[in-house]
């Protein structure tokens, strides 16, 4: 990809007329308009224009930014109301939640930073919600994301016998239910709860569509929050980062936004309480900086992120696996970066794994082990996947320095007696590992699995243009998406797209009387079932063909840009 190329597309999705009808997370990035025909090493260098975007000065009064000043001064201001908590913890929680990518990352956040006050000797404060509970963390659990009334549940739950709560949820693109509902029961109680919504659209393109059984949408819910934000009785942070590399794929910039986030202001907080570091505008932006450098130094090693991307993707074609077998939490993030790939492209569960070493007892979960489903240890590695794995699937090893490498050394014999095609990724530091460098690891871990596993279902044919055509339609927010993909990609009306959904959901030619009247929710639960239900509708659209001569095409070619042009051609 030119130079030119990329300054002349890096700011057109700013423009007000660019896909005006669509909120900044769900417009498609300029960057990335043909990555499904770029080679490995242009999908690399198209993931790393696209994450730049984060770190981008304010051009203007269109969007704020990552560092823009009312930003960092919001992060201060919720990192005081941290400190506050960690120097008197009775009777209060801080409490992440969030649904999908949201909810893992408020998982490994509370995990780092509850064992960094074990480490102190000082009580957990933090605890963590994810939609659909643990079973999320490893696993797509979509449908819990519409559910309001389970989000607030789950929140009294947490938060039984405390009088003082800092509730901080995650919703990137400002329109989950289960958030919208916790937001909500914190509104009816600012005398317990704080509440902080954290997430990458303005305000006024939060979701407004009604939500079944509630009085609220998500937009009126931040309406209510921008009035208290002027007391500090509620906070918004909600820096626009650009749109995705793949459209609406929240799990890239908008989770590494969110660890950036979050992990700033609980590190500000920490280091006022123990090392009595003032909280300083100064301060959050040098933490800010930090997390820049450390894309930096991630994308300056291309060559070998590509190499990965190549050889992953060649697994993929040939139906074989990536398994990456980690330590620590850079292990936990490649369980949450394989969990994403089963929605996000409508893989199988076993074409991407992620292995922890001590498994569930390292992870430290709240359920605990989530039974056979669910094997997560390299002792499970070993005996379960292993002894069936050849060449043609890529290990990938992720470690750092501290970690035990003559544990990393014999585990890596193993595999080589199944597979040549083994690959390591080591962090390492000269002089100490203190938490900051950890997350800087972290971060560059999260940004290369994204890479690899993203790149990989790109050459196996699982994106079409930049969008993510093979997702699957499992709760409202999939299912509008699916049908606002198939309008932009069909020009057809949007009735007539929602029809040729709907008739692949179903698998019928024609819609039948007890179709048609049924709600979004009811949909979803047959789509759950079903595979490549977005690309045989676009092939149907297209081509007017019958969903069985779609079925044919897809079979004869997987590549769903390839099918479609055969189709026409």
């Amino acid at each position: 990809m030119a130079e030119s190329y990329c300054l002349s597309t890096m700011h057109e999705w700013e423009s007000p007329d660019y896909e005006p009808s669509l909120p900044v997370s769900e417009k498609s990035n300029p960057l990335t308009r043909d990555i499904d025909r770029a080679s490995a090493n242009g999908i690399v260098r198209m993931l790393q224009a696209c994450d730049a975007q984060m770190f981008q000065e304010e051009t203007g009064a269109t969007y704020q930014r990552l560092l823009s000043k009312q930003v960092v001064e919001t992060l201060m201001e919720v990192a005081k109301k941290v400190e506050c908590i960690l120097k008197d913890p009775r009777d209060s929680v801080v409490v992440l939640s969030g649904c999908g990518t949201s909810g893992r990352l408020a998982f490994l956040i509370t995990s780092t930073f509850n064992r960094a006050l074990r480490e102190l000797n000082h009580s957990s404060v933090y605890s963590y919600i994810i939609a659909g509970g643990d079973r999320a963390l490893l696993s797509s659990q979509e449908a819990p994301e519409d559910d309001p009334k389970q989000g607030m549940l789950s929140l009294k739950k947490v938060c039984e016998g405390k009088k003082r709560v800092l509730f901080i949820g995650i919703s990137c693109g400002l329109s989950a239910p289960f958030v919208a509902g916790q937001l909500d029961l914190c509104l009816q109680h600012p005398e317990v709860y704080t509440p902080v919504l954290v997430g990458f659209n303005p305000t006024h393109q939060a979701r407004d569509e009604s939500i079944p059984g509630c009085r609220f949408t998500f937009r009126s819910v931040v309406q209510r929050m921008q009035e208290l934000t002027k007391s500090q009785k509620a906070f918004i942070i909600n820096p626009v980062v650009g749109p995705e590399a793949i459209s609406g794929s929240s799990r890239m910039k908008g989770g590494s936004a969110t660890k950036i986030l979050l992990e700033v202001i609980l590190s500000a907080a920490h280091a006022a309480t123990f090392t009595s570091t003032p909280i300083t505008y100064k301060g959050i932006l040098q933490y800010m900086r930090a997390y820049e450098k450390s894309l930096d130094v991630t994308f300056a090693q291309k060559e070998g992120i590509s190499a990965l991307l190549e050889a992953a993707g060649r697994s993929l074609q040939c139906g074989r696996r990536v398994c990456y077998l980690g330590w620590g939490s850079l292990a936990t993030l490649g369980l949450i970066d394989a969990s994403e790939c089963i929605p996000t492209f409508g893989a199988d569960y076993n074409d991407v794994r992620g292995f922890i070493s001590g498994g569930y007892r390292e992870l430290n979960n709240n359920e605990g082990p989530l039974g056979p489903d669910f094997c997560i240890a390299h002792e499970d590695f070993l005996h379960l996947v292993l002894p069936f794995l050849n060449d043609q699937d890529i290990v990938l090893l992720i470690y750092t320095h501290s970690d035990d490498v003559s544990e990393v050394a014999k585990l890596a014999r193993s595999v080589r007696e199944k597979t040549s095609n083994l690959h390591a990724v080591c962090h390492r530091v000269d002089g100490d590992t203190a938490a900051a460098v950890q997350q800087q690891w972290e971060l560059s871990t999260k940004l290369l699995l994204n890479a690899v596993s993203t790149g990989a279902h790109v050459l196996k044919g699982k994106i079409y243009q930049n969008y993510m055509i093979d997702v699957q339609v499992t709760n409202s927010k999939l299912y509008c998406r699916a049908t606002r993909l198939l309008q932009n990609l069909s020009g057809c009306p949007e009735s007539q797209c929602e029809e040729a959904l709907l008739k692949t959901i179903y698998r019928v030619d024609k819609l039948t009387a007890d179709i048609t009247p049924s709600d979004i929710s009811t949909h979803t639960r047959t789509a759950r079932n079903r595979t490549k239900v977005v690309p045989l509708a676009l092939v149907c659209l297209l081509t007017g063909c019958s969903l069985r001569d779609a079925e044919t095409h897809l079979e004869q070619q997987p590549i769903v840009r390839e099918a479609v042009e055969a189709c026409l051609s």
